[in-house]
C-alpha cells in the first residue's frame, strides 16, 4: 500500500510538470501523450486494479525525460 501511495504522488507530481510546459516548446506534443499515459494508469490505481510495474516505469521515466528536454530548451 505505501509504495502504490508513493507512486501516486510521483503520478500526480509529473502530470503537474508536465501540464506546464509551454504549448510553444516543441516537447508540448509528446508531454500531451505521456499525461494521457500516465493519467490512465493513475485511474487504474485509483480504482485499485493491478497495473504492470514495467509500464508505469516506461511512462514516468519517459515524463521525466520530456521535462529535462523542455528544460534544456530555455538554457
Amino acid at each position: 500500500m505505501e509504495f502504490s501511495q508513493s507512486n501516486d504522488k510521483l503520478v500526480h507530481l509529473l502530470l503537474i510538470r508536465l501540464e506546464r510546459i509551454s504549448v510553444d516548446s516543441y516537447w508540448a506534443h509528446r508531454a500531451s501523450g505521456v499525461r494521457g499515459a500516465l493519467t490512465k494508469l493513475l485511474g487504474e490505481m485509483e480504482s485499485g486494479k493491478e497495473i504492470d510495474p514495467a509500464r508505469l516505469q516506461i511512462n514516468v521515466l519517459a515524463g521525466f525525460e520530456i521535462l529535462q528536454k523542455a528544460a534544456e530548451e530555455y538554457l
